[in-house]
Formats: C-alpha cells, structure tokens, sequence
C-alpha cells in the first residue's frame, strides 16, 4: 500500500515525517489553504531522500507557475486539484507524474475520467466539497465499484486512525494508495506524527 501524507509546511514536520519513509510527501501551492506552503525554503524538501516523492499540490493555477514552483522545490510530481482539462494535465506529463484529483459524492461520473486517460499517472479521489479538499470528511467507498478504468488511484477523504483499518475492505484492482492530511494533525500543515505511525503500522505493518 503507498502512501502519500500530504499538507506539510513546516521544516521541522516535514523532516520528522520523512523519517517515516512515506512514499509521497504533498505540498500545497494554493493560497486559500490553510496549509498553503508561502515561505518554506526549498532546502526543506532538498535535504529529504530522493526515493520519496515530492508533490506539488495545485488548483486552477496558470502553467507558468506549476512550471516555475517545479523548477524551485524540485517537486517529482503535479497533484492537481481543480478543474484542469485534460489538455491541461498533458503539459506536465513528460516532466513530471500527474495526479488528477477529483472530488467523488454519491452521483460522480466517473465516465468523465475517459478523457484523461491518456494525460495523468493517477487519479485521487476525495470528497467532494467546495475547499478543494482537506476537509477531514470522507465518501461513501462503495461507489468505487464504478470506476472501470486501470489507471491507479489514490483514496483521500477523511482517513483517519479511527477509519485506516477499515481501508483493507476495499479490492478493486487499480487501488493503489492512500493520501492522509487533515485528520493526521496537529494544526493545519503541523502533523500528529504518533497518529501518522500508528496509521503506517496499519498499512504497511511497520512503525
């Protein structure tokens, strides 16, 4: 099971974090979030393990600037968490990996992922609410069983320690990994590392 633990923003965390080996690291360039990473210095993603990667979370930005915040924090990959056409994701996709999140409710159309088929790595699916994600909430799983596509996708939405046993219950083939944010913290961006080991140990039967 990967593991993506996204919404960091302070050097300190972020090193702690590391520590644990997660597989992505996410990092939020949209200013309307409380977790938005204004004045971290690059050197606090440059100093942790090259195997980890490192995740530019964005929403509806202009190209220019995803280009120029790869460039300057070396970011691996684009998390992108608007609504960025497929065209719009392509542009990244020789550069770096492309996750295409989309907010998910009881009625999504997941026919509408076709398009993207060609212009991402993976997709996430979180809960759909007005905040573009981090909102601790999470969906109702089962209408996982209508995705019919092979691209991988990330789960997002409210994991928490009280839920992340529950996780093993879902089997669909292109399942690959978890993305843990709100519910793992202390404060916005500041993450609860005892919750995030214990939700480790869960997952991957390490500490």
């Amino acid at each position: 099971m990967v593991i993506k633990v996204c919404g960091l923003k302070y050097a300190d965390n972020i090193k702690a974090i590391a520590d644990l080996s997660p597989d992505y690291m996410g990092f939020i360039c949209y200013e309307k979030s409380p977790r938005f990473i204004e004045g971290l210095a690059p050197e606090a993603l440059f100093q942790q393990p090259s195997d980890i990667i490192k995740t530019g979370v964005f929403v509806n930005e202009d190209p220019d600037v995803i280009s120029k915040l790869i460039y300057k924090y070396k970011f691996d990959a684009v998390q992108l968490h608007g609504n960025e056409s497929p065209e719009f994701c392509a542009l990244f996709k020789h550069e770096v990996e492309v996750i295409k999140a989309f907010g998910i409710d009881k009625d999504f159309d997941f026919g509408r992922l076709d398009a993207y088929k060609n212009s991402v790595d993976y997709f996430l699916f979180d809960t759909k609410t007005p905040a573009h994600g981090g909102s601790g909430l999470t969906f109702d799983w089962t209408v996982l069983d209508k995705y019919k596509l092979d691209i991988p996708f990330f789960l997002s939405g409210g994991l928490s320690v009280e839920n992340i046993s529950e996780i093993a219950n879902i089997k669909h083939p292109a399942f690959y990994g978890v993305d843990l944010n709100s519910r793992f913290e202390l404060s916005p961006g500041l993450k609860d590392i005892d919750k995030l080991k214990k939700a480790f140990f869960e997952l991957k039967g390490e500490s």
